[in-house]
């Protein structure tokens, strides 16, 4: 069984930077087959979308492009094509209404993600995108073809041009593998190992604080940590305190420069501000106001409102003694100081960093190695924090690819060429 020489655009990867190529392409008139491993489409989009789909964030745009830290170069041209603006009107366009939480985070109307999905893939049908699931890709053939395990058996394909968007490597399950970095190491592409992005570290916690507090969230408090310039990074919002360590917005906020440093040092440290909306001299008066009979934690619970998991955190810090040295336990209420092991398998983790080396592709992202191959989404070497930056960028750079297809077609009408083609095809 085999798709015709030529006759259509091959898509491989029904997530969002797929989806959206195989969009503009077929917009343009193109006949295009989006080719999916799994028996659905976008079901990394649809897990995402479970606590609420952050689509895009609506930050002053110079802050958002910062998200993207050392490959702000490379994606801010891609973000420009397609900025948060444009992506909330793309999704009203499918009918979808759009709204701006309190922490900028913008959303579908319902925070659901399967209306929108629906209702995209519903406008791509209608635009003539066919979709062939439960067709894994193979790599190619050696013929050049793309080759496919379905549940007919073995599948090839000879589009006219090929866009690869099948993900990194975090929540294996739906469908991102990975297994797609030994096929381009082969073909000559220079591939980052991939590691874990937007994900939890293992902290040494003592057994009482794991037994008593996993789970529990740490709301409003400051993140704070000194990256490798010594530059002071500090954020602020909430994190999970959890078995094997933290994860949650902010941890995710400082993957990056944590995993970093875990690899050049063996491990980080960040510090957590507990009461941000206090300054220091305000917690030293508080902490020495007579307290009279009461105990530690009744006094901080008090006049600081620390109680529960901060306070747990505070005698995981200074031990039975907390109280002994009101200084140093002020200095701890305003940066206690955390420190991760090791980051959370990939498996676990929401995004992947490494991938394609930008310097592979061209301006359009199409391989250098292989004219006619493009690639869009978490293949390739960036990452960005939750929060709406990752679907942002995947979506621009599906959006990017599509059209670096349509360019390189009316340059290259014939599209691929494949030496030796069986009779038939």
């Amino acid at each position: 069984m085999s798709d015709a020489v030529h006759t259509h655009i091959a898509v491989i990867g029904a997530g969002p930077a797929g989806l959206m190529a195989a969009e503009v392409l077929s917009r343009h008139g193109r006949r295009v087959v989006v080719y999916e491993a799994k028996p659905s489409v976008g079901r990394k989009f649809l897990r995402a979308g479970i606590g609420g789909l952050n689509i895009t964030h609506a930050e002053n745009y110079s802050q958002f492009l910062e998200r993207y830290g050392c490959r702000q170069t490379q994606v801010e041209p891609m973000v420009n094509r397609f900025p948060p603006a444009a992506i909330r009107s793309w999704v009203e366009s499918l009918g979808i209404p759009t709204f701006e939480g309190s922490s900028g985070k913008v959303f579908p109307q319902g925070m659901k993600a399967a209306p929108l999905l629906r209702a995209w893939v519903q406008r791509l049908r209608g635009q003539g995108v066919e979709f062939r699931l439960r067709h894994r890709w193979m790599g190619w053939d050696t013929d050049n073809s793309l080759l496919f395990e379905a549940e007919t058996g073995r599948f090839k394909a000879w589009p006219g041009a090929t866009v690869l968007a099948v993900g990194g490597a975090s929540w294996p399950e739906l469908g991102s593998d990975g297994a797609w970095v030994s096929r381009l190491q082969d073909k000559g592409i220079p591939v980052t190992p991939l590691q874990s992005a937007n994900c939890g570290f293992d902290v040494a916690w003592s057994d009482h604080l794991r037994q008593r507090f996993a789970g529990t969230q740490l709301k409003s408090v400051t993140l704070g940590f000194t990256d490798g310039s010594g530059k002071r990074l500090e954020r602020r919002g909430e994190l999970i305190i959890s078995e094997y360590g933290v994860e949650g917005s902010l941890i995710y906020q400082f993957s990056r420069h944590l995993r970093e440093r875990v690899f050049s040092h063996g491990s980080a440290t960040f510090t957590i501000d507990l009461v941000p909306e206090r300054s220091f001299d305000q917690v030293c008066a508080e902490i020495r106001h007579s307290r009279g009979s009461r105990s530690l934690s009744s006094h901080l619970k008090s006049r600081l409102g620390i109680s529960g998991v901060r306070m747990a955190l505070i005698r995981e810090t200074l031990g039975r003694d907390a109280g002994a040295d009101s200084l140093r336990l002020a200095r701890t209420i305003k940066a206690l100081p955390i420190t991760v092991m090791s980051a959370r398998p990939l498996a676990e983790a929401i995004s992947t960093a490494g991938g394609i080396a930008f310097e592979a592709v061209n301006p359009d992202l199409m391989l250098k190695e292989l004219p006619g191959v493009f690639v869009a989404g978490e293949m390739l070497d960036w990452e960005a924090p939750t929060g709406g930056y990752l679907l942002t960028a995947c979506l621009a750079q599906g959006r990017w690819a599509g059209e670096g297809v349509q360019k390189w077609l009316t340059a290259h009408p014939n599209g691929l060429q494949y030496p030796d083609i069986p009779s038939g095809t």
